[in-house]
């Protein structure tokens, strides 16, 4: 059954910020359905357009760029709650591809109704507008990371995104989130070498900070990996949900 925006899970968390009945009413017509995709499904490709936009309700997944010459690098990671498709709905086609890494459920929506949003709810055009600047400011962090730490920092900073991350969706448990990922696409997403990589986990392990091992992230010392990561744990704001 199609979940309704009334009734969405995601919105009873606190990490997303509360929206007023009527702009309740337009999402429900604003969606159209729900779409279930299986691991390794091609959600949105590079250099289409697409029809529909989507928002992230169950699962996980990759955002990637190809080059010509086949190599394929990582720009982002898709959780709970994260919108998908802005992009081609203001610029037409992507200039990434999205894909699941596990089973995903997401909440689609007409891209020719965007005017609609815009045009009849200014706090939900000011919501996506937000999205889109949480988006730059993240960008920004990591290009800051990939450029001017050192491995240890740079995978201690990821592993401590994907934990607070995930935890604030209500995924995982008091030390430990999913981590369905492939070392490989970590590697990718920092500008390491897979074999770097697994040498930089295996010391957060045996220094028992953090441990990845198969699809589960277990975080011994938040405050320690923070640390090393360079992060102030401060309070998180709430973040729009679409």
């Amino acid at each position: 059954m199609v979940t309704s925006c009334s009734n969405c899970p995601l919105r009873k968390l606190d990490a997303f910020k509360d929206i007023s009945g009527a702009e309740l009413t337009f999402m429900d017509r604003f969606k159209t359905g729900e779409l279930e995709a299986q691991p390794g499904t091609e959600i949105m490709a590079q250099g289409q357009s697409s029809t529909h936009l989507f928002t992230c309700l169950r699962g996980m997944g990759l955002r990637y760029k190809t080059f010509e010459n086949g190599h394929r690098q990582v720009i982002g990671f898709v959780m709970p709650g994260d919108f998908i498709g802005l992009q081609a709905g203001v610029m037409s086609e992507m200039e990434h591809s999205v894909e699941a890494s596990t089973q995903m459920a997401l909440c689609t929506f007409n891209r020719s109704d965007l005017w609609t949003l815009f045009k009849s709810h200014p706090s939900l055009a000011y919501d996506l507008t937000r999205i889109a600047a949480l988006e730059e400011v993240f960008l920004g962090e990591a290009l800051s990371v990939v450029g001017q730490l050192d491995a240890h920092a740079k995978v201690a900073w990821a592993l401590q995104r994907f934990f607070t991350r995930l935890q604030a969706v209500g995924m995982g448990g008091d030390n430990h989130v999913p981590l369905p990922y492939r070392q490989q696409d970590l590697a990718d997403a920092l500008g390491l070498s897979l074999v770097h990589t697994n040498k930089t986990l295996a010391r957060l392990r045996e220094a028992q900070v953090a441990t990845w091992v198969g699809s589960r992230l277990t975080v011994h010392d938040p405050d320690e990996l923070a640390k090393m990561a360079h992060i102030d744990l401060a309070t998180v704001r709430k973040r729009p949900l679409i």
